[in-house]
């Protein structure tokens, strides 16, 4: 259960949504343009749909390597209709393509988006959308290597993902829930990271307006704990300072194993105070996550600079960026595009002790209000992503038929995972 927060309160549920019934391989979706894509074998499934293999090609079967897949809901069902919202408007490939052109970048990690639409089959309606393939995540990859990532690859992590939030933020959105079970590796390319995951993303400025900081105490504390905002703590909506804030709290973890307050994710109060006392004092704050004298001096920066944020100001990404590429040739490694997970970690803090199982205070649902830039309801606890994202089923199960579970856009079978259900959205 994720931690108990105001936010959480005592109120009921939604009523349960329908599951999304399994469709057999060969089945023909076409989307809102008439294109027709080609349903292989379901490999995972979430709260409330079904994820597929996919091809654009329907005169053969599946593959087993397609680079799509598809995901699929009953169409009266929300969360991926909240995920829709976004990649309309931002996702689209030209939209990215473009900005990859005139950036000049190699890559930027943001899943394009291929295509959605509605389905009927049995009488029922089925809403469903085309995304690209992914490998595993970053999650995973933390784990095995000890809960250290070396050096250089944090700062190559957080420059790419200054290019993701750059983009995003551009086209009016922010992510708000940053973390490493959210990063995928490319399919193909290990060394490309994307970010996914867009079910808590806000419209933070409609058509150029920004939304005014206001706090909500009922949206107190959402997004997941470890990592979420100071301003989310004070339900505040999300914004771009605070992506930045969180990336900040991502790339110090990953560096120096846990934040100080992971011993108390239960507490969200206390791990809101402890967050607002570290960035009051932010030497102090890398102090107490680093041994003496091994404090990059690259991420105090970073943080000093999101703090002189304001809630609506625009954020200077090539000083950020300058700050990160400083803190590479201060170890005398240079930004090769190659994400290497073996080296070894000289930063070691003061963080021996296991950390607690991580956990989401909050998940938010979709709203059905296409230009609505509010904050969506409450999620349900993230899930544990195990290899190539998901666990791998055991040699006996109680059932013939293996069930699966969906990891974002991840593709490996694995055992069911019972979810929770949000909280509806209260209106004023």
């Amino acid at each position: 259960m994720p931690p108990k927060t105001k936010a959480a309160g005592k109120a009921k549920g939604p009523a349960k949504r329908k599951l999304a019934e399994e469709f057999p391989p060969g089945e023909v979706l076409t989307d809102t343009a008439k294109k027709s894509w080609k349903l292989g074998t379901p490999v995972g499934q979430g709260g409330f749909g079904l994820l597929y293999l996919a091809s654009d090609d329907t005169s053969k079967a599946v593959r087993a390597d397609a680079p799509y897949v598809v995901k699929v809901e009953p169409s009266d069902n929300g969360p991926l209709f909240s995920e829709l919202k976004f990649y309309m408007r931002a996702a689209k490939p030209d939209l990215i393509g473009a900005w990859i052109k005139s950036r000049k970048l190699k890559y930027l990690g943001v899943p394009k988006y291929w295509g959605s639409g509605l389905h009927e089959k049995g009488g029922k309606r089925y809403r469903f959308m085309v995304m690209d393939r992914f490998g595993t995540d970053l999650q995973k990859k933390f784990e095995e290597g000890g809960k250290r990532f070396p050096r250089k690859l944090v700062l190559q992590l957080g420059l790419r993902l200054l290019d993701i939030l750059e983009y995003i933020h551009d086209h009016e959105y922010v992510h708000a829930d940053i973390k490493a079970s959210n990063l995928l590796l490319s399919h193909k390319n290990p060394n490309q990271v994307y970010l996914v995951d867009y079910g808590l993303a806000y419209r933070y400025s409609p058509e150029g307006v920004p939304k005014e900081y206001k706090e909500d105490p009922k949206r107190c504390h959402d997004g997941t704990i470890e990592f979420t905002s100071i301003d989310a703590h004070h339900g505040v909506s999300p914004s771009r300072r605070g992506d930045l804030e969180i990336l900040g709290y991502c790339m110090i973890q990953w560096l120096c194993s846990r934040l100080p307050w992971e011993d108390k994710l239960q507490d969200p109060v206390y791990v809101r105070e402890s967050k607002i006392r570290c960035r009051n004092n932010i030497r102090d704050f890398m102090k107490s996550c680093f041994t003496a004298g091994q404090e990059p001096e690259e991420l105090l920066k970073f943080m000093e600079e999101v703090k002189t944020l304001g809630y609506t100001d625009k954020p200077d990404y090539p000083k950020l960026r300058g700050i990160l590429q400083q803190g590479l040739k201060s170890i005398g490694a240079t930004d090769d595009d190659k994400l290497d997970f073996s080296a070894s970690v000289s930063a070691a803090g003061p963080s021996s002790v296991k950390a607690p199982k991580r956990k989401k205070a909050a998940e938010k649902e979709a709203s059905n209000d296409e230009t609505d830039g509010s904050p969506a309801k409450k999620r349900r606890p993230a899930q544990k992503k195990e290899a190539n994202g998901v666990k791998k089923p055991g040699a006996k199960t109680s059932s013939p038929k293996t069930r699966l579970v969906e990891t974002a856009t991840q593709t490996s079978p694995v055992v069911e995972v019972k979810r929770g259900r949000g909280r509806p959205k209260k209106t004023a």
